[in-house]
Protein backbone atom coordinates (compact mmCIF):
# COMPACT_ATOMS: atom_id res chain seq x y z
CA UNK A 1 0.00 0.00 0.00
CA UNK A 2 1.47 3.16 -0.96
CA UNK A 3 1.07 5.84 1.98
CA UNK A 4 0.78 10.06 0.93
CA UNK A 5 2.30 12.61 2.84
CA UNK A 6 -0.09 15.51 2.51
CA UNK A 7 1.40 18.61 4.00
CA UNK A 8 -0.51 22.16 4.32
CA UNK A 9 1.71 24.98 4.93
CA UNK A 10 0.33 28.40 6.29
CA UNK A 11 2.79 30.71 4.70
CA UNK A 12 3.45 34.41 5.01
CA UNK A 13 2.00 35.67 2.05
CA UNK A 14 4.65 38.33 1.82
CA UNK A 15 7.59 36.29 1.56
CA UNK A 16 6.23 33.54 -0.93
CA UNK A 17 9.21 33.76 -3.11
CA UNK A 18 11.10 32.65 -0.38
CA UNK A 19 8.64 29.90 0.30
CA UNK A 20 8.76 29.10 -3.50
CA UNK A 21 12.98 29.02 -3.12
CA UNK A 22 12.66 26.38 0.04
CA UNK A 23 10.15 24.14 -1.73
CA UNK A 24 12.18 24.27 -5.26
CA UNK A 25 15.13 22.91 -3.37
CA UNK A 26 13.17 19.94 -2.24
CA UNK A 27 12.55 18.87 -5.60
CA UNK A 28 16.25 17.38 -5.39
CA UNK A 29 16.52 16.40 -2.09
CA UNK A 30 13.37 14.51 -1.19
CA UNK A 31 14.00 12.29 -4.17
CA UNK A 32 17.30 11.81 -3.46
CA UNK A 33 16.64 10.72 0.56
CA UNK A 34 13.72 7.87 -0.89
CA UNK A 35 10.24 9.89 -1.42
CA UNK A 36 8.71 10.26 -4.47
CA UNK A 37 7.61 13.86 -4.68
CA UNK A 38 4.25 14.43 -6.22
CA UNK A 39 5.29 18.31 -6.10
CA UNK A 40 4.57 21.18 -4.70
CA UNK A 41 1.78 23.89 -4.92
CA UNK A 42 2.03 27.57 -4.46
CA UNK A 43 -0.68 30.28 -3.76
CA UNK A 44 -1.92 31.35 -7.40
CA UNK A 45 -5.38 33.19 -6.95
CA UNK A 46 -7.45 33.48 -4.61
CA UNK A 47 -6.09 32.26 -0.71
CA UNK A 48 -3.18 33.61 -0.60
CA UNK A 49 -1.36 31.92 2.25
CA UNK A 50 -1.29 28.13 1.70
CA UNK A 51 0.62 25.99 -0.46
CA UNK A 52 0.86 21.97 -0.58
CA UNK A 53 3.19 19.29 -0.21
CA UNK A 54 2.82 15.75 -1.57
CA UNK A 55 5.19 12.84 -1.44
CA UNK A 56 4.61 8.95 -1.41
CA UNK A 57 6.49 5.78 0.17
CA UNK A 58 5.59 2.61 -0.03
CA UNK A 59 4.81 2.21 3.77
CA UNK A 60 5.03 4.30 7.05
CA UNK A 61 8.11 2.06 7.89
CA UNK A 62 9.51 3.88 4.26
CA UNK A 63 8.15 7.04 5.52
CA UNK A 64 10.43 6.75 9.00
CA UNK A 65 13.59 5.81 7.08
CA UNK A 66 12.98 8.68 4.69
CA UNK A 67 12.85 11.13 7.51
CA UNK A 68 16.25 10.35 9.28
CA UNK A 69 18.13 10.23 6.10
CA UNK A 70 16.59 13.74 5.49
CA UNK A 71 17.72 14.75 9.05
CA UNK A 72 21.51 13.72 8.09
CA UNK A 73 21.67 15.00 4.68
CA UNK A 74 23.40 18.60 4.64
CA UNK A 75 20.95 19.72 1.87
CA UNK A 76 18.16 18.52 4.22
CA UNK A 77 19.52 20.74 6.94
CA UNK A 78 20.54 23.34 4.88
CA UNK A 79 16.73 23.80 3.29
CA UNK A 80 15.26 23.13 7.13
CA UNK A 81 17.72 26.08 8.27
CA UNK A 82 16.83 28.53 5.70
CA UNK A 83 13.26 28.07 6.79
CA UNK A 84 13.35 28.57 10.36
CA UNK A 85 15.59 31.82 9.70
CA UNK A 86 13.55 33.22 7.13
CA UNK A 87 10.52 32.50 9.14
CA UNK A 88 8.06 32.34 6.04
CA UNK A 89 5.99 29.17 7.33
CA UNK A 90 3.66 30.00 10.07
CA UNK A 91 2.31 26.63 10.29
CA UNK A 92 2.74 23.22 8.96
CA UNK A 93 0.33 20.30 9.08
CA UNK A 94 0.72 16.45 7.89
CA UNK A 95 -2.09 13.82 6.78
CA UNK A 96 -1.00 10.24 5.58
CA UNK A 97 -3.20 9.21 2.99
CA UNK A 98 -3.68 6.39 1.30
CA UNK A 99 -5.48 6.06 -2.43
CA UNK A 100 -8.90 4.39 -2.79
CA UNK A 101 -8.98 1.40 -4.79
CA UNK A 102 -11.96 -0.08 -6.63
CA UNK A 103 -13.80 -2.71 -3.96
CA UNK A 104 -12.61 -6.36 -4.73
Amino acid sequence: MTVTVFIRYRIDPFKRAAFEAYAQNWLTIIPACGGELLGYWMPHEGTNDIAFGLISFDSLASYEAYRARLRSDDAGRANFEMAERGQFILAEERSFLRKVEPAA
